[in-house]
């Protein structure tokens, strides 16, 4: 993340959150979730233990904040989108984006340790349960946005679950991809044509739902 705009003091607290999210990150690789202690990252890290509770709140969040940032992109895309863009025009040029930025959010970043990093998350069950609910509230407020507009709650949540569950599954496809032996850059390269694809099963069934007035 740029720090752009951002003053002396405010750019160090970012760079000793990176610092502390990314000695955690490899103590966690290294040894796994449950057997690193937040003592043990502060050691490491070269600050108190206070330090690191100054910035998160539990281990947990040591690991899954830069996941938590995203939670509103769907909610945001939709909220923003242009007059006369549909719910589904809106979501799909979001992750269109993410893909030609390689985002992380969208599994195809190249930086080292992502995917391992997924493995570790869904192999731990403290961890997989935070993910699935960061994804449930990343659908309800997805939910919120259309409600507000259509009156309709019933079909909004229809609407916003099948919306996420697109993203959600292009990003597992990506994973599945790379761990499969593709390179990132390959998976990138097909990734807009299956964008589309998967967009457009969603499009027929939404059709003319949730048009921004």
């Amino acid at each position: 993340m740029a720090d752009d705009g951002l003053g002396l003091r405010e750019r160090k607290k970012k760079q000793t959150a990176s610092k502390l999210w990314r000695t955690a990150a490899d103590l966690f690789l290294e040894h796994g979730f449950d057997q690193v202690s937040v003592a043990q990252i502060a050691e490491a890290a070269e600050v108190s233990k206070m330090t690191v509770f100054n910035y998160f709140k539990t281990k947990e969040d040591l690991l899954l904040s830069p996941m938590e940032e995203h939670i509103e992109d769907l909610a945001r895309a939709l909220r923003e989108r242009a007059p006369g863009q549909t719910a589904v025009d809106a979501t799909r040029g979001m992750v269109l984006r993410k893909v030609a930025e390689r985002d992380p959010s969208i599994g195809l970043s190249e930086e080292g340790g992502e995917l391992a990093l997924i493995q570790l998350i869904n192999g731990t069950p403290a961890l997989a349960r935070r993910a699935l609910l960061w994804s449930v509230r990343s659908e309800r407020l997805a939910a919120e946005v259309l409600t507000e507009e259509t009156g309709d709650a019933l079909l909004s949540a229809v609407a916003a679950a099948q919306l996420a569950g697109v993203v959600s599954t292009l990003m597992s496809e990506h994973h599945r991809r790379v761990l499969a032996g593709e390179s990132p850059a390959d998976v990138a390269a097909g990734a807009p044509e299956r964008v589309e694809r998967a967009f457009a099963l969603v499009e027929m069934g939404m059709s003319g739902f949730a048009v921004r007035a």
